[in-house]
């Protein structure tokens, strides 16, 4: 589908001079560390520019990563307008059945907004903690690791946070995300491919897995331009939109400039406007202040070096100069991108074994294995861009995903079905994000995790194709 329903202008018509967007691309595709997949920009509601790399294409779905944060908290912002939770409503009301575990004060007194704005009370990532304190039950294990401090007052990456806020859309809503979001968001917005990982099976992951378009990213951002509304409907609170869109806590730029301007409700604040974003080069940037929406998915590890772009080639072509023959070259350019990737297949490709269950329809692309979870089985991800399966370098931290093809048409479709390409090895997608200085760990309950000195963590390492062919 794309971006086909959309209205569509010129730059010029908007008031950006195309050269800005073209230097901007030129940063992009002339930087050996950013494999472009997907780009589109609108002004004034309207796309400007929109294209993708092959073999990426507009209606192929990516794993968005930590991007699926920000569609968390939309749904959460549903919730609230539906009075099936209160920001500021302790989380342990939520789940009773864990009232006679949790004695902590602090604990008992961290709140729904706390969770959502990563203010939990938890000086560093919880989630291996948490995963071993809970015997696997990610929300009680999250309850009953030891607060650093007073929820609400420091700033920690989190991903138990997300994940108890997805349990509580879900549990109040009787849904899953996906099902939930289905009729508010993903219907009227005109998003029709979209689908989360699960675990346990029936509840969506919430702080990652969810793939869906480049389309569906820039759509949501331009929901939240709008502030929450789309056409003549008000679908999304606006009060919703302004609260997820601030300062909730004050956090560090340990992680660049653009990941210490503050943290809103699952969105990042950042020199200017604010954003989703996920590992590996997945933005959702919206500017208020230029009525503009950026949607970018990509592979890539320096993603403050991306921001960088935005700001110092982007911005500046916003109502400025125009040029008419600059926007022709522009739209032909885009027209016919391709991805810089070597033709055989790379080594160290996983062997061919039976594919896990998925609970997807088969898309082309790369494959994506996902471990058995505790009390079920991850569904397995079949997404465009990155999955996931890792490889792991010496020093334990997971790389982006081998790339695989198969040639095996799925039945009654045009494309490839998903590979069958999925290492027997067991690797868990609850990592997330990696900042711009880490790549996210691995983790969780009855998968394999390589850590520094293992026999095997040596052995693999990154496919040199990371274009997805």
């Amino acid at each position: 589908m794309g971006t086909a329903d959309l209205r569509h202008s010129t730059p010029s018509d908007e008031g950006v001079d195309s050269r800005g967007i073209a230097a901007f691309l030129d940063a992009l595709e002339g930087d050996p560390a950013i494999r472009p997949h997907g780009m589109i920009l609108l002004r004034h509601g309207a796309v400007i520019a929109e294209g993708w790399w092959a073999p990426y294409s507009a209606d192929r779905v990516q794993l968005l990563y930590s991007l699926s944060k920000s569609f968390t908290s939309t749904a959460a912002g549903f919730a609230r307008a539906e009075r099936l939770l209160e920001l500021d409503r302790p989380v342990i009301d939520y789940f009773p059945e864990y009232d006679a575990e949790v004695t902590d004060p602090r604990t008992r007194r961290m709140t729904v907004r706390n969770i959502a704005s990563m203010a939990s009370g938890h000086a560093s990532e919880t989630l291996d903690r948490a995963l071993v304190a809970g015997e696997g039950n990610l929300i009680l294990g999250f309850l009953r690791t030891p607060l650093d401090a007073e929820p609400g007052t420091i700033f920690a990456y989190n991903q138990p946070c997300t994940y108890t806020l997805a349990a509580i859309v879900q549990r109040a809503a009787g849904q899953s995300l996906v099902d939930y979001l289905r009729p508010r968001v993903f219907d009227p917005l005109g998003i029709r491919d979209a689908f989360w990982v699960e675990e346990p099976p029936g509840m969506d992951l919430g702080f990652s897995g969810l793939h869906a378009t480049t389309d569906a990213v820039a759509r949501l951002g331009q929901l939240y331009l709008q502030r929450g509304r789309w056409g003549e409907t008000q679908l999304l609170d606006a009060d919703w939109v302004a609260e997820a869109s601030r300062v909730q806590v004050r956090n560090s730029d340990e992680w660049g400039a653009d990941w210490g301007q503050g943290y809103g409700l699952q969105f990042w604040m950042s020199r200017h406007g604010y954003r989703g974003d996920g590992a590996y080069g997945q933005f959702c940037i919206v500017l208020p202040e230029h009525d503009m929406v950026l949607a970018l998915t990509s592979e890539t590890e320096e993603m403050q070096r991306v921001l960088d772009h935005v700001w110092r080639l982007l911005l500046p072509a916003v109502d400025g100069g125009t040029d008419r023959a600059a926007d022709e070259a522009l739209a032909a350019r885009l027209a016919g991108r391709r991805c810089r990737c070597p033709r055989v297949a790379p080594s160290g490709c996983p062997p061919r074994t039976r594919s896990p269950r998925r609970t997807a329809p088969p898309v082309s692309g790369r494959c994506g294995c996902v471990p058995r979870g505790r009390g079920g089985r991850w569904a397995s991800s079949t997404s465009a861009a990155s999955s996931p399966s890792r490889s792991v370098s010496a020093d334990g931290r997971s790389r982006p995903p081998t790339a695989c093809r198969s040639p095996r048409p799925a039945a009654g479709r045009g494309t490839p079905s998903a590979p069958r390409c999925c290492s027997s090895r067991r690797r868990t997608p609850w990592a997330s994000r990696a900042p711009p200085t880490a790549r996210p760990r691995c983790g969780g309950s009855r998968s394999r995790c390589m850590r520094p000195g293992s026999a095997s963590s040596a052995t693999r390492s990154a496919s040199p194709c990371s274009c997805g062919r």
